[in-house]
């Protein structure tokens, strides 16, 4: 089970261990954005240090309705105790979970400022 809280602007924050190869992990706090469909999303500032590598480009829609072409690498992350390679989506906003790394997986949140987040894998 993986645990985060809700901050005082009422976003849930989990945390994630993110980066290329075992030797050059980052601990990032990463928000929980339902509507977005990918699986995570990184400042490239964040992606640069990391050294991930890039891959390819793909056109995404925001919840306006316009479309942005985003730059995609590639990142292991730990997930439910267990390595997992995901893409990346660069983007200036914070880091994001979106809903294909919460693919499979049970979502707890207490939504009041200080509240727990839980995620657990579904059996």
């Amino acid at each position: 089970m993986m645990q985060g809280f809700v901050n005082q602007s009422c976003e849930a924050i989990i945390p994630v261990v993110v980066g290329h190869t075992k030797a050059r992990q980052q601990m990032i706090q990463a928000v929980i954005d339902t509507g977005f469909t990918g699986f995570l999303s990184l400042p490239l500032s964040l992606i640069e240090s990391l050294e991930l590598p890039w891959i390819f480009r793909d056109f995404a829609t925001l919840g306006d309705g316009s479309e942005v072409l985003f730059d995609m690498y590639r990142a292991s992350v730990i997930w439910h105790g267990q390595y997992q390679v995901v893409d990346v989506a660069a983007s200036e906003a914070e880091p994001l979970v979106g809903m294909s790394l919460l693919y499979g997986s049970k979502l707890q949140i207490e939504a009041v400022e200080g509240g727990i987040v839980k995620i657990e894998a579904m059996t």
